[in-house]
């Protein structure tokens, strides 16, 4: 009963739904959670492209100097916070297994077991990729731009198998089957994310064991969208800050446990300081500006 309530809350934000509030809390009241699941996420720190106010995507760039500076102290913040992970996973773009390394060196935890998979990529952002951002706004207008960036299903223009950045020109997805063109929305970013998060995550906090994931801006939005229930008018307006870890407490279901002193419409917080943050939040929002 409870997985299915689950499942249905995560099919719900895969299709678009607006989760209404009666809705979300409802199935809370018909049980008492025995005990709470730690998930900890962390997105990548500032890249290289992220310095240059590019469309990234899958391109495979590396952190910046000050990328590296950004997760080492997310690091330890986690390990003041006394939160260690006993298992993690990751993507398999560099920043953010980059990411990854420096968290569990300052946390002592980089003997625990290291999941990377493709489904916590980063949004695939089509012929976007490689564009300077405010280039692409001063050619296309920024309506055009904020639409192909923020809205829930629209995805940018795609790429085909002569590009460059088409995934099946890519050795390291070598035996996956991409269409001849690709390109992702937000919507299409949720639906590998959720489904990965179920069947590989999830049995994991269930076991009592500690995770932590290293990703994406999207890929990030796209898994809070479904833990959280968040409709897509409000997911549009979501910006999650480079290099802060997001802690989130799960009941038995994986639903998250609201927690004091979170930044709505999430139920996870910040680590760190929480002014800084809003201003990191508020970078994120002004790439296009």
């Amino acid at each position: 009963m409870f997985a299915a309530a689950r499942s249905a809350l995560f099919a719900a934000s895969r299709n678009g739904a607006r989760v209404s509030p009666n809705a979300r809390s409802l199935p809370a009241a018909l049980f008492q959670t025995a005990d709470k699941h730690t998930l900890v996420l962390v997105r990548h720190g500032e890249s290289t492209w992220n310095l240059e106010n590019k469309f990234t995507g899958w391109v495979d760039v590396p952190l910046s100097p000050k990328g590296h500076e950004e997760v080492i102290e997310a690091g330890r913040l986690i390990r003041d916070s006394g939160l260690l992970p006993d298992v993690a996973f990751t993507s398999l773009q560099k920043r953010a297994i980059r990411t990854l390394w420096h968290v569990l060196e300052e946390t002592d935890r980089m003997w625990i077991p290291v999941t990377k998979a493709w489904q916590l990529n980063e949004r695939h952002y089509g012929a976007l990729q490689g564009l300077d951002k405010q280039e692409t706004v001063d050619k296309y207008g920024k309506d055009q731009v904020l639409i192909w960036r923020r809205s829930y299903d629209v995805p940018p223009p795609v790429v085909d198998r002569s590009s460059e950045h088409h995934p099946g020109n890519d050795p390291r997805y070598a035996g996956f089957d991409f269409p001849d063109e690709w390109t992702e929305s937000l919507k299409t970013t949720l639906e590998r994310v959720a489904p990965y998060f179920e069947e590989n995550i999830a049995p994991v906090l269930k076991s009592g064991k500690t995770v932590i994931i290293a990703a994406h801006g999207n890929s990030l939005r796209a898994l809070v969208k479904g833990l959280d229930g968040i409709g897509e008018d409000v997911i549009a307006e979501l910006n999650i800050p480079t290099g802060t870890p997001l802690v989130y407490e799960l009941d038995d279901d994986m639903r998250p446990i609201p927690q004091e002193g979170s930044f709505g419409p999430l139920n996870g917080r910040y680590l760190g300081d929480q002014d800084a943050i809003r201003a990191r939040i508020e970078g994120v929002k002004n790439q296009t500006k």
